[in-house]
């Protein structure tokens, strides 16, 4: 896929291990939020059970929720010096570390947009992850208008990709109108595909809803398209990301695509090993018997694929973006409580 098709590979973890062997199958990015943070912990508990006692060493006023994210940006930064040779050749294109703000933040604006400013200051290769929230659209424009690439996250549908390239669009042409460079900028939009098909079958549970059950595993896919679709029609400069993935569709049926894949690297292993071939199936729609039934059974379907199911007051509401920010925000706290153990000895 990396080296026939303009589709691009990314690394879902910041483990430097797995980057590594990521990058040499030919990643060219990767990302960090908590989530991830907690795993990489885990995986590599012998680095850093020597390392947080010095960060907190080293930061004698600092508190539980400091040190958690002094350790966050450590790891992107490491992860990042991996990829800034990528960084360079591509001219900014790729090669970047996505590092996630505060989850908790995902209302306020303002704070959403002073965290990005200092990740982007971090190395030249950092792009932003911020929540397409409606406080998070905001800052997604400003922080595009101050050059710093973002990473639209906590995104599930249409109605949200559309937001954030119009929000990155109106911050490129404020830069533009003030003859400020956007050459070297390389924002994306992450759909997270998995989290929508896990939504939809809450959904059924929840609702008593009988469906094909192999319909539930195309609707991130039938986002995503859709998307991708408009955002080539409308010339949007940025491109789209699949996330979450939870079965070879997320990755298959987006090659040919000028998108990023951004697999686990379990999930690259798989791929590798496995018997899909690799072939453009971006422009291939989906079988319009599995978008009708999934229109007809799932309202929060139709408000996903719809352009105009939402609006930006909403995105807050809708039922995938309540559960993945109770995730992300219990991760961060996660973080702190194994943080404040190690302070506390």
């Amino acid at each position: 896929m990396t080296q026939t098709t303009p589709t691009v590979l990314w690394n879902d973890s910041c483990s430097l291990a797995e980057l590594t062997s990521s990058i040499e199958h030919g990643a060219l990015g990767a990302t960090c939020n908590p989530v991830i943070v907690n795993s990489v912990l885990k995986q590599e508990w012998d680095i850093w059970k020597i390392r947080i006692p010095q960060i907190i060493l080293e930061n004698p006023a600092a508190s539980e929720d400091d040190i958690a994210w002094k350790l966050i940006e450590e790891m992107s930064i490491k992860a990042a010096a991996l990829l800034k040779p990528v960084f360079d050749r591509e001219k900014g294109r790729n090669g970047r570390l996505s590092i996630q703000t505060d989850p908790r933040l995902y209302r306020d604006a303002k704070r959403i947009l002073a965290q990005a400013v200092h990740f982007s200051e971090l190395a030249p290769n950092m792009i932003v992850k911020i929540p397409a929230t409606k406080a998070g659209i905001e800052a997604i424009e400003e922080a595009t208008y101050m050059g710093i690439s973002i990473n639209a996250t906590v995104s599930f549908t249409l109605p949200q990709a559309v937001e954030v390239a119009e929000a990155v669009e109106r911050g490129l042409k404020h830069r533009e109108k003030e003859g400020k460079d956007i050459s070297t900028m390389g924002p994306v939009c992450t759909l997270m595909v998995g989290r929508l098909d896990d939504w939809l079958k809450v959904v059924a549970d929840k609702e008593n809803i009988i469906a094909n059950p192999e319909i539930l595993d195309w609707a991130g896919v039938a986002v995503m398209k859709k998307a991708y679709r408009i955002y080539c029609e409308r010339g949007y400069r940025l491109r789209l990301l699949s996330a979450a993935f939870r079965n070879h569709l997320h990755w298959s049926e987006f090659i040919g695509g000028n998108v990023v894949i951004s697999p686990p690297w379990l999930w690259q292993k798989r791929y590798n090993a496995s018997d899909i071939t690799v072939e453009n199936r971006m422009d291939t729609p989906v079988d319009p018997k599995i978008i009708s039934e999934l229109e007809k059974k799932f309202v929060d379907f139709r408000r996903a694929y719809d352009e105009k199911g939402m609006k930006a007051e909403e995105f807050d509401e809708f039922g995938a973006t309540v559960r993945t920010l109770r995730q992300f925000c219990q991760a961060t706290s996660d973080l702190v409580l194994k943080i404040r153990d190690m302070m506390l000895i």
